[in-house]
Order: structure tokens, then C-alpha cells, then sequence
């Protein structure tokens, strides 16, 4: 199938699927399957329309360039059109790439300090603060899960679920080890100390995307650990769950209902065995992939930010920005952008 016929078979659907939203005799299931692909391919065909009138004009400017009286302006005219041909070639074959079924999707966030003790935990909440300010930026729900502090108030380990259209496919290159160069609060001699914390970032999963059966879990419940006093918990409200067949363990303390913890908990496992799914099937469908941005590898250093230059650069793309202040405070659409760009030229050259 050439790429042209290809073209004309989105336009012809996404006919078909505008043409059976119209008449409106649809159940409520078949009405958002229909709404939804009508959605994905709706971008697809109006670039494709945009292309057919580029190409058509600029087939028309043929015979003005013979025209002495109107070549000039016409020679301008064929020079944009010649840039913007393959722009719009080039954005149709980005929107039709496979799509991760995931990216659509709510994400779990999960920040824990690295190497660098009580540097790194501080570290680790600064990062946790910057998704957060990402996320009211977006219009996205941020909600943390669970927190464990340090005296100094940084962060060993935190979760948060992000609620919104399109957190993971934003969020997913994230994942990796981010390391920290910066003279510490602590440091009385003013030296650079590193430091580093690991950052997941994993597809929020429903119940029937991972199939989970009660015999393959221990589920043990204890009490709450606290700053003592009128905080320790009395009963036994917090919960560990462990998933027997892959030993994955996530315990939750942070509500006083035993219950909640257990959905919390529940919650975050689903993430997980998803993630490990998509994983593993990625890897054999990957395997000698060049490309690592996507590969969410959490053991690899992905994001260097050095205080003392204002810079942070992400390695996976060699991309330097000094503008880590603003970075700080969550702007880090620039690197979301250039880290997906990535990702698509890598696919479509595999593509071919």
C-alpha cells in the first residue's frame, strides 16, 4: 500500500466513524469506542487534508513559474510550500506510529533517595516538589500516596498517583537515576557534594488489565510507625502486601484505615505488575533497539542537576539547559518535548 492510498484510507474512516457519531444509534460501549478512535484519527486526517491542499498548490504554482510577470512571487510561494510538504510528511508519520496503549493514561510516581544519605533524601523531595508543580501546570490531580520522611525533612521514599489525559506519555522518559551536584545545607565548607535518587514512573492499572489472585498474596497488617505521642497508631492500620509469584512487596502506613492502605497498596501493586508485563514484553520486542530513552531503565543515570552552573543536561539526548531554577519549579516541558522527540525519530527510522 503506497503512502498516499494509506492516506486516503484515514480520511475514508475517519468519515465513516464522524458519520456514525452523527446518526447517534449507538450503545453507550460502542459510543466511546467509536468516539475514541474517531479522536486518534481526527489529528491524522486533518494533516492529511493540509498536505493534499500544500501538494495541490504547489502543482498549481507550475505554470506561474513559467510567467515572467508573476515568477518571483510565485518563486516565493514554491519555497514555502517545499518546507512545508515535508513538515506535514514527516507530522503524519509521527501520528501514525504505534501507539503505547498506555500513554493515555494516569500514572503512579515513585521517587526514593539514591547514594548521598541525607543529601540525596533532600534531593529526592526537591524532584518529588518539581513533578508536583509539573502537574498543577498541566491541570493534572496530584496525589501523594505515601511519604517516608527524614528528620531533616527530606524524602527515603514517596508515591504519588497523577490523574489526567496523557500523564504517562508525558511522564514516561522520567524514569532512571537522577543525579544531583550541589554544596549541601549541611556542608560547612562550602563543598560540592553528589548525590543522586531514582525515580519510576509507571501506567496506572485497572483490575482488568492484571489478573491477581488472592492465594498469590500474604497480606500482613501492622502498626503504624510514627513521631510518637498522639501520632502513633494504636491499631494495626498499616499494611504489607506481597505479591508471592514475582516478590514484589509494597507497604502503605499513611491513612488510619487499614482499609485505605490496603486500596492504596492495591493500587500501586497493579502498577507495578503492569509495568513488569509491558516490561518484558518490550524487551523482546526491543531487543536491538539502539534507542534508550524509552527504555526505563531505572538502574541508568538519565539527568544531571548541577546547582552551582544552573544547568541541568539529560544524557540520554545531550540536551543542556541552564535554566535549572525554572526547572525546579516544574517547567520541564523542554526536556518532555525533546526526549519525545527523540523517541518518534528513533522509531521512524527503524521504520525506515
Amino acid at each position: 500500500m503506497s503512502i498516499e492510498e494509506m492516506y486516503a484510507r484515514v480520511a475514508m474512516r475517519r468519515d465513516e466513524l464522524g458519520h456514525l457519531l452523527a446518526t447517534g444509534d449507538l450503545d453507550g460501549d460502542t459510543f466511546v469506542k467509536v468516539s475514541r478512535e474517531y479522536a486518534e484519527l481526527e489529528p491524522v486526517a486533518t494533516a492529511v487534508a493540509a498536505l493534499t491542499r500544500a501538494r495541490g498548490d504547489r502543482a498549481a504554482l507550475a505554470a506561474l513559474l513559467a510567467d515572467p510577470e508573476m515568477a518571483d512571487l510565485a518563486a516565493e510561494e514554491a519555497d514555502a510550500l517545499d518546507r512545508r510538504i515535508p513538515d506535514l510528511e514527516r507530522a503524519i508519520r509521527v501520528l501514525l506510529l504505534p501507539k503505547d496503549v498506555a500513554d493515555a493514561r494516569s500514572a503512579i510516581l515513585e521517587v526514593r533517595a539514591g547514594t548521598g544519605g541525607d543529601e540525596a533524601a533532600l534531593f529526592a523531595r526537591d524532584l518529588l516538589a518539581m513533578y508536583q508543580r509539573y502537574a498543577t501546570l498541566r491541570g493534572w490531580r496530584f496525589e501523594l500516596l505515601s511519604l517516608a520522611e527524614t528528620d531533616l525533612g527530606g524524602c527515603k521514599e514517596a508515591q504519588a498517583e497523577i490523574n489526567g489525559r496523557g500523564v504517562f506519555e508525558r511522564l514516561k522518559f522520567e524514569s532512571g537515576v537522577h543525579r544531583v551536584q550541589r554544596v549541601p545545607a549541611t556542608e560547612t565548607q562550602g563543598r560540592i557534594h553528589t548525590s543522586a535518587a531514582t525515580v519510576a514512573v509507571l501506567p496506572e492499572a485497572e483490575e482488568v488489565d492484571v489478573s491477581i489472585d488472592d492465594k498469590d498474596l500474604r497480606i500482613d497488617t501492622y502498626r503504624a510507625s510514627g513521631a510518637g505521642g498522639q501520632h502513633v497508631n494504636k491499631t494495626d492500620s498499616a499494611v504489607r502486601i506481597t505479591h508471592l509469584p514475582t516478590g514484589i512487596v509494597v507497604a502503605m502506613q499513611e491513612e488510619k484505615s487499614q482499609h485505605k492502605n490496603r486500596d492504596k497498596a492495591m493500587r500501586i501493586l497493579r502498577a507495578r505488575l503492569y509495568e513488569k508485563q509491558r516490561s518484558e514484553l518490550a524487551a523482546v520486542r526491543a531487543a536491538d533497539r539502539k534507542s534508550q530513552v524509552g527504555s526505563g531503565d531505572r538502574s541508568e543515570r538519565i539527568r544531571t542537576y548541577n546547582f552551582p552552573q544552573g544547568r541541568v543536561t539529560d544524557h540520554r539526548i545531550n540536551l543542556t539547559l541552564y535554566k535549572l531554577d525554572r526547572v525546579m519549579l516544574g517547567e520541564i516541558d523542554e526536556l518532555v518535548e525533546a526526549l519525545t522527540a527523540d523517541d518518534q525519530a528513533a522509531r521512524l527510522a527503524e521504520l525506515g
